[in-house]
């Protein structure tokens, strides 16, 4: 958890399995939709672009066999603009930056082989998270900025 909010990129070899992958990708960039350390440093990037003072304070651990079961409250401040995308892999929805801080509670399921993560998914609050930063119940002015935003990030893109 502690490599997401905060690793480098090799950080990312020694606990990932080169076959990785991140049940969660659907929404993230293609970058993020591969298998390996690769992709999961890509969606540490990913989470780290829209968050600042990122990080996940684990509450409980569970261990099972090779499955491992991780209780947190993520934590972080919106400094820049938060993407998702669709199934295609482009941008399908942009939460322009509120500054805002939020704690929402998760729980990261992690399968784990020859020591090393090889699978991932979650259960997350995403609602909370968007409650406490501001972008639900939307605003017109909200909803503005998330326009001018989702322009923007897909301009970017196109460079």
């Amino acid at each position: 958890m502690e490599i997401m909010a905060t690793g480098r990129r090799a950080d990312f070899d020694s606990v990932v399995h080169p076959s990785a992958f991140n049940r969660e990708s659907e929404s993230e960039p293609p970058s993020t939709r591969g298998r390996g350390p690769e992709a999961f440093y890509a969606s540490a990037l990913w989470l780290r672009s829209a968050f600042a003072e990122l990080r996940f304070d684990v509450d409980h651990v569970v261990v099972e066999g090779d499955l491992a079961v991780v209780h947190t409250i993520m934590r972080g401040r919106q400094v820049g603009p938060f993407v998702v995308y669709d199934e295609r892999g482009a941008v399908a929805q942009v939460f322009a930056p509120t500054g805002r801080t939020f704690a929402v509670k998760q729980s990261h399921w992690l399968r784990v082989e020859e020591g090393r993560v090889i699978e991932h998914w979650a259960n997350r609050d995403d609602l909370g998270q968007a409650v406490q930063l501001g972008w639900v119940p939307p605003t017109p002015l909200s909803l503005v900025r998330n326009a001018w935003a989702k322009r923007a990030v897909r301009k970017n893109a196109l460079r």
